[in-house]
């Protein structure tokens, strides 16, 4: 399976929509799965259990497996313009193999035996934790200092409460904070942002948390400009149309909604360099500089000094148990996936002798044991 774009999803107890919002996704869900010659059972949970339905193809062919093994997946993702939600399509499909799929040997499926992922667009990093913790979601794309946090309990996480269960299956990549501003405009530094209109990215986002710490290290808060908080595909409209100056987001480079932007009138990416941002990485351990190809965007023909931090895949331990975590981790970095994460601008950069390092958060046991198995942990 692959993706489904939902729109936000609120966590549970959290927004009264959210069941009734989780419930149209179900039934979408099943609606796909019928054309497919499946059957999905009621559930509510982001693992979900068994249920019932006929194979399709012939038993030489594939796996027999008993229907009664079939296991649904929430992945939840990111805003449908930014990097996590066309990656995690991409590895809902990889992690995939519904009951009567063909074998891996056979050119078939190499996911996890009986378990169909969906990819589900969310408000970003802050919300996921909070889905995962309600058990709306089976999986989730985070920033490493978001997990970090979301797990001890801290920062915006401090009236939740800790994450104990919370763990990672893999490091995807960097993400960069851009910070894009007219070309034609005033604005060259952070410090410039006094007074303006200014996209934040939207409540529940990543972006918005290391927006935020970006103001602070530069001597600003949120009551020194005008913030909007909007999707970044919505900022950046509002950025062509003339109706903010400046929008932030985090993703992993060449991200498409800046890209676009870019593309449509003259922009510029302001360069994050300086003392400030080298104490902001100092007191955020998770935070590292990074530096934008040359090029990278139109109109941008200069390497752009920036901050990134990791993209992290998580779960919790009641989610996934040790064997379907292995799975899972074994089936994303088959050879036979490399082919579907080139598929996105960012998919030379999933690498899995990186994938066990600098998650922010300890690894799954069953994520563990792939990558010792495979020589990437000690």
């Amino acid at each position: 399976m692959g993706v489904i774009r939902t729109g936000a999803v609120g966590a549970s107890g959290t927004d009264g929509r959210s069941v009734e919002r989780w419930s149209d996704d179900r039934r979408r869900l099943v609606g796909l799965l019928g054309r497919a010659g499946l059957l999905l059972a009621a559930g509510g949970a982001g693992l979900l259990g068994p249920s019932t339905g006929p194979g399709g193809a012939r038993a030489q062919d594939v796996d027999i497996g008993s229907a009664a093994d079939l296991r649904f997946l929430r992945i939840g993702t990111g805003s449908t313009s930014g990097t996590y939600f066309p990656i995690g399509g991409l590895i809902a499909s990889a992690i995939s193999r519904p009951p009567g799929s063909r074998p891996c040997e056979k050119g078939g499926s190499c996911g996890v035996p009986g378990l169909i992922a969906v990819a589900l667009s969310t408000n970003g990093s802050v919300e996921n934790m909070h889905l995962l913790a309600s058990g709306a979601l089976g999986m989730a794309f985070s920033q490493s200092d978001v997990a970090f946090w979301a797990r001890a309990g801290a920062g915006v996480f401090r009236e939740a409460g800790p994450m104990p269960n919370l763990v990672a299956l893999a490091r995807l990549y960097d993400e960069a904070l851009h910070l894009v501003v007219r070309a034609d405009g005033p604005l060259t530094r952070v410090e410039d942002l006094r007074g303006m209109r200014v996209g934040m990215g939207e409540e529940g986002s990543g972006t918005l948390v290391d927006a935020r710490q970006l103001l602070i290290a530069h001597g600003l808060t949120e009551a020194d400009l005008l913030p909007v908080f909007e999707k970044p595909g919505p900022s950046a409209d509002l950025l062509v149309a003339g109706e903010i100056d400046a929008f932030f987001f985090i993703g992993a480079p060449p991200v498409t909604v800046v890209r676009e932007v870019a593309e449509a009138m003259p922009v510029r990416v302001v360069p994050l360099a300086g003392p400030a941002i080298e104490r902001m990485v100092r007191n955020h351990p998770f935070l590292s500089t990074s530096v934008i190809p040359a090029g990278t965007y139109a109109n941008n023909p200069a390497p752009i000094h920036t901050v990134s931090v990791g993209a992290v895949l998580t779960t919790v331990t009641d989610a996934l148990d040790e064997a379907t975590a292995h799975g899972v981790a074994r089936a994303m970095w088959h050879p036979s996936v490399r082919g579907l994460f080139q598929q996105t601008p960012a998919g030379d950069l999933l690498i899995p002798s990186r994938a066990p390092h600098g998650t922010g958060i300890p690894l799954h046991p069953g994520a563990r044991r792939y990558y010792q198995e495979s020589g990437y942990w000690p």
